[in-house]
């Protein structure tokens, strides 16, 4: 099947990286086909072998590039952006969408967690994001965007959330570090703070389905949201459209985030 042919759009040319697509359930994708439907070029990441085999079915309709890359491997990073360079010649935005724990780190107490499995979730989870912007800054438009996504849990206790709670924070802090930092530049930077919604990273959440029918019971708006509506938000943030905005966590739950 053919992809429909891209309209006008403030990301008419703009060029892009995002990372994260795991399969076509992943936030990735959606923002992917929002994305590429705005006009914008596009490179994809996805982990390795196994993930490519999930990752291709989504992209090659789009002719979209798919690089495997492990941000936890020394030199990955650095190669999937010269990669990428080859195929964009430069970045208009980026999209940072991976989140990575132990899943025994993750299904135990924070005070129980491993220092090894902590470091993993934030070295995944955080610090790649700045690892990311730094290797790409070089190569950016001057009134680039950098996105990342986030989670409820990062500001209030969210049950068997567990450590990425606090990994979360920090990925929070450190997006208004690097808006600070990057700002005179043009640079502008953002996290996405979407509610719960079905991916297979969500799944190793324990009793992920029961946080998801808290939210349809107390979200203003009754109901999960779609990656869809996640993707539009992520579309805006990169486009020119916003570009009087940096620095920021926004949500798109619902309106769950603001409920006592």
């Amino acid at each position: 099947m053919n992809a429909p042919s891209p309209s006008p759009s403030a990301l008419q040319g703009k060029r892009g990286l995002v990372m994260g697509l795991a399969n076509d359930k992943s936030i990735a994708a959606a923002v992917l086909h929002k994305l590429h439907g705005q006009g914008a070029k596009l490179v994809t990441q996805c982990l390795n072998e196994k993930a490519l085999g999930y990752a291709l079915p989504v992209a090659e309709p789009l002719g979209i590039p798919v690089v495997q890359c492990d941000v936890t491997q020394d030199g990955a990073l650095e190669k999937l952006v010269a990669e990428s360079l080859e195929h964009l010649g430069g970045f208009d935005f980026v999209v940072h969408s991976i989140a990575w724990a132990p899943l025994a780190d993750l299904h135990g107490r924070v005070v129980d967690s491993s220092r090894e499995g902590f470091a993993q979730a934030v070295t995944v989870s955080c610090h790649s994001f700045a690892e990311l912007a730094k290797l790409c800054l070089p190569h950016f438009s001057p009134t680039g965007s950098l996105v990342t996504m986030t989670y409820h849990g990062a500001d209030e206790v969210v049950p068997n959330y567990g450590l990425m709670g606090p990994v979360k924070a920090a990925l929070e802090s450190l997006v208004r570090y690097m808006a600070a930092e990057l700002g005179p530049q043009g640079v502008r930077v953002h996290a996405v703070s979407p509610g719960p919604v079905p991916t297979r990273a969500a799944s190793g959440i324990d009793q992920f389905d029961k946080l998801m029918e808290d939210v349809v019971q107390r979200a203003p708006l009754r109901r999960l949201v779609t990656k869809e509506e996640i993707a539009a938000l992520t579309a805006f943030l990169c486009s020119s459209d916003s570009s009087g905005m940096t620095g920021q966590t926004i949500y798109v739950d619902g309106g769950y985030f603001m409920m006592a």
